[in-house]
């Protein structure tokens, strides 16, 4: 059965988004985009006008599975610290189950694209700033509901717990050991239960 145009488009996406998410953007070249996807050069470039708009579109394919995830975890849960822990936990078997392989795409890319990519790192801002709106309006339902001091900082705290989120992945990442990611973990159920609940 032969692959349509947008199955083939679609899996380039998939592909060079495992990719560039193991490898980086920068070190990641068109011969190995060429061996994750089975392609030739012309194969890719028929679908893409250049390695830039594909980094583009498989970032934003990482997200979207992010999204999911995020979704996923909080559904069912029925207070706002069930929904944190809920999403902030998300990453606690990363050596064998990350949500998307090779650790948090939004992490990855901020760091590989500073100063080489500015189109990829400002669409990461982007996604950076939807992620702490994300935070912050489960902070604000907290509030409403009284589970959270009235006097909440919600921009402070969401970039506090965020930081210390992607700290731990880092570290989880880096040692390939999901207890870093577990210490994060215990430590916020302690945060909230002492600096957040009333």
């Amino acid at each position: 059965m032969m692959r349509s145009g947008q199955d083939t488009r679609n899996m380039i996406i998939e592909k060079s988004a495992t990719l560039f998410n193991l490898q980086g953007y920068s070190g990641s070249s068109m011969s190995d985009i060429m061996g994750a996807t089975g392609l030739q050069k012309g194969g890719i470039y028929r679908h893409f006008k250049n390695k830039d708009e594909l980094a583009l579109e498989a970032f934003n394919h990482s997200v979207e599975v992010l999204r999911r995830t995020y979704r996923f975890a909080i559904s069912g849960k029925k207070t706002a610290e069930e929904k944190l822990l809920a999403v902030l936990s998300i990453y606690l078997n990363i050596v064998e189950e990350p949500p998307v392989k090779g650790g948090c795409p939004l992490l990855n890319t901020a760091v590989d694209t500073d100063d080489t990519h500015p189109l990829l790192n400002l669409r990461a801002r982007e996604v950076m700033n939807e992620w702490l709106s994300f935070i912050q309006s489960i902070l604000e339902e907290g509030i409403q509901a009284e589970e959270f001091k009235s006097d909440l900082d919600v921009q402070e705290v969401s970039i506090f717990l965020t930081s210390t989120f992607e700290g731990s992945v880092m570290m989880g990442k880096l040692y390939n050991d999901n207890d870093y990611v577990k210490k994060y973990y215990n430590q916020l159920k302690h945060y909230l239960n002492y600096c957040i609940k009333q």
